[in-house]
């Protein structure tokens, strides 16, 4: 009932609410968050710290104040996904070379999409099915709440993307035959088991990284292509695709995850407010 209650009458209102009052939010959220509950800030500030070990106190400080401004913001952006239209979206996010997944496309082949928890990672799942040619598929964990995960669900798929838990997942692959397909991995996650991950050197630290996107992409000889999402103002976006491996079944262990890992960290490097901080994403040690 709790669930229902937070929904219908707190999330439903905000999120039909016009951008340009939800920012009113996001000012207010960022003002708790940031300067009342301190919001993790032990964890932000370690991560950024670690990560960053040439910048002084005046640039961590600042770059924690513009995380919390820009998580703000994608907290209440993902609220207005519940409801937000097509034509909406589409303004709101662009793709510039669409043409490199159409290509793969028109050879009948099924592509990997692997990008991290960078810029407003939400509205390009969301989006990106309506410029595709490809029919996307989003390897999720699915949440404890039944009802929430339902409505999650619901909001992620509108505009044609489907959502497949992690135990389907390759049964879904080998069934799925109609129509080439894109599978998207959100591949800068800490793995819940060290041992099974990948283990390399990102933003200066021994990263343990989810291995899944180059095991399928090697194993089916899908061509690899990462995501790359930049901010151009406020609650818009724009997509880069950015090819990773076009043979991966060749490929070198490892050879494609450490690709990845690299241009996510370039992206990172250029911009570092943009990535998600909040998480304990070193919380493993290379065994």
């Amino acid at each position: 009932m709790g669930s229902k209650i937070i929904y219908y009458l707190i999330i439903l209102p905000i999120s039909r609410l016009p951008y340009v009052v939800i920012y009113t939010f996001s000012n207010f959220i960022f003002f708790v968050l940031y300067r009342i509950l301190k919001y993790r800030n032990h964890v932000i500030e370690d991560n950024f710290r670690r990560s960053f070990p040439n910048k002084n106190n005046e640039e961590i400080t600042f770059l924690k104040k513009q995380f919390y401004k820009h998580f703000a913001d994608i907290i209440i952006e993902s609220l207005k996904g519940f409801t937000i239209s097509k034509k909406n979206i589409v303004k709101r996010l662009t793709v510039q070379n669409q043409e490199l997944l159409d290509h793969y496309y028109n050879q009948n082949k099924n592509v990997v999409l692997v990008g991290g928890h960078y810029n407003n990672w939400e509205i390009c799942g969301q989006c990106a099915p309506i410029h595709c040619k490809h029919d996307l598929i989003a390897i999720y964990k699915p949440l404890s709440n039944k009802f929430f995960d339902h409505k999650m669900r619901k909001s992620r798929e509108k505009f044609g993307l489907s959502m497949v838990p992690m135990k389907q997942a390759k049964r879904h692959f080998k069934t799925n035959n109609i129509k080439p397909f894109g599978i998207i991995f959100g591949s800068d996650q800490s793995p819940s088991n060290p041992k099974k991950a990948y283990w390399t050197k990102f933003l200066n630290q021994d990263t343990g990284v989810l291995f899944g996107a180059e095991k399928y992409a090697k194993e089916f000889d899908w061509p690899v292509i990462y995501v790359a999402i930049t901010k151009i103002k406020r609650g818009y976006y724009t997509v880069n695709y950015q090819l990773v491996s076009d043979k991966p079944s060749k490929e070198n262990y490892g050879i494609i995850t450490e690709k990845f890992t690299q241009l996510l960290e370039k992206d990172i490097i250029k911009a570092p407010q943009f990535y998600l901080w909040t998480h304990r994403r070193w919380k493993h040690k290379k065994p």
